[in-house]
Parts: structure tokens; sequence; C-alpha cells
């Protein structure tokens, strides 16, 4: 399992949003750091295909993921930070729904839900509207509809973001056992989360790649006492 990144450019106009970004990605938590329009955006709808590239290649298992088409997309699952959640549907019948979006077959899509609702602790809540539930609940559920299919990139998009600490630290282990078998790519602006899981970090500002490496490694290298160190020594912004 490996995907690899050469030489990536993508151009809006005249502004160069990622300008020959490279890496080589292996299973394990990629933590992406910088400030918005950083090139972290554009980078992650690159990788999904959503947007078409200027330059440069992107390899699944020496594959360009454009040969690949729709068989490298099933690969991938994606969590949103925000997305609209159908109030009245039940966690079960928004994942039951998200499956059949995803075309998986009825009985593999039934058992994957059950199976994915004890894995984020919601099997006793399966049956309430999503209308009721707290924040960190619903981040939950975005990521149990993230695992549908059992994608091998897994991209979450501030999965944390606006949930009290005890719920943070609860979605931040269940991403932390993830990673196994898998490539998690996490964008967020709370960089301790980064620092507690993340295998990798890769530091972004103005479209590239300005500093990457184990958090232990960053933290050394830059003098500093945590990643918050390693932000404001390479990125030099708050």
């Amino acid at each position: 399992m490996e995907l690899v990144i050469k030489d990536l450019t993508k151009r809006y106009g005249e502004k160069v949003a990622l300008r020959g970004f490279s890496y080589t990605f292996g299973p394990g938590i990629y933590g992406i750091l910088g400030a918005n329009g950083a090139g972290k955006t554009t980078l992650m709808n690159l990788i999904c295909d959503n947007v078409k590239r200027d330059e440069g290649e992107i390899l699944w298992d020496g594959a360009d993921i454009l040969k690949l088409g729709r068989s490298f997309r099933a690969k991938l699952g994606y969590m949103p930070q925000q997305q609209g959640m159908y109030g009245d549907m039940s966690a079960r019948g928004f994942l039951r729904y998200m499956a059949s979006v995803k075309e998986l077959p009825r009985k593999r899509s039934r058992e994957q839900v059950e199976q994915l609702l004890e894995l984020v602790n919601l099997t006793e809540d399966a049956h309430k509207k999503l209308g009721g539930f707290s924040g960190g609940m619903r981040q939950r559920v975005l990521l149990a509809q993230a695992l549908l299919g059992e994608p091998e990139i897994l991209i979450l998009d501030e999965p944390t973001a606006g949930l009290d600490p005890k719920e943070r630290l609860r979605l931040r282990d269940y991403i932390a056992d993830l990673s196994q078998d898998r490539i998690v790519f996490l964008t967020t602006h709370i960089v301790s989360d980064i620092e507690r899981i993340a295998t990798d970090v890769l530091l972004m500002k103005d479209g590239q790649l300005v500093r990457h490496g184990d958090p232990e490694t960053l933290i050394q290298d830059s003098g500093g006492k945590d990643l918050e160190d390693v932000y404001m020594t390479y990125l030099g912004e708050a």
C-alpha cells in the first residue's frame, strides 16, 4: 500500500495553490499543518480527484489514479469538517443511506453499519434522530460514514473541531486506532491532536511543503518543547 505524489502543482488563474509537492505515503497517520491558503485543501482535493492537476503525478501502488478512476475513488473515505445531516434520520438510517450512495451490497452494508456503530460507541443511540445528537456524537457518525466500504485512504478534515475536551479525546483515540492498515490524512488547527497521534507531520506554507518528519524529531530539530513551537519556528504563524 503506497501513495506516491510527484511534483504536484495546481494553479487557480495566476495563483499557485500547490507548487511542486512530492511525498510518499504508507500506512500511518499524516498530520498536515498550515494556515488557511497553505495548500492543504487543494492537496486533499487532488488526491480525491475532485480537481484537475496542472503538473505532476499521483500514483497508487505504481498506477496513476487518473487511469484507475472509479476503482481508486472506491478506496477513499472522507470525513468533512461540516456536513448537512438529515435531522429526522436515525444514526443507523443515515449510515445505511450513505452505504447505498457508496453502492455497497445490501448485506455487506448492514453488517458494516452495525460494526461501525459499535466502533464509535453509538450502538445504544443508533435508533435516535441525528437532530438530537451532541456535536461529538455527530462527529462520530461522520467518522463512521467515512469508514463505510473499508477505505484504504482516509481523509479527515478538522475532525475534532468544536468538540468539548472529553469528546475530542474520545474521537482522537478512535482515529489513532485506524492507522494500522490504512493511510490517514488529518488536517486540523488543534496541533496537540496531531502531536499525540500522527506518524508524520507535514508543514505547508504558500502551497509548498516546507518541513516534514515524525513529531519527536521535528520538536528536537526546532529546539522547541512541543509541536506548537515547531509550527511557529517553520511557519512563523500563530
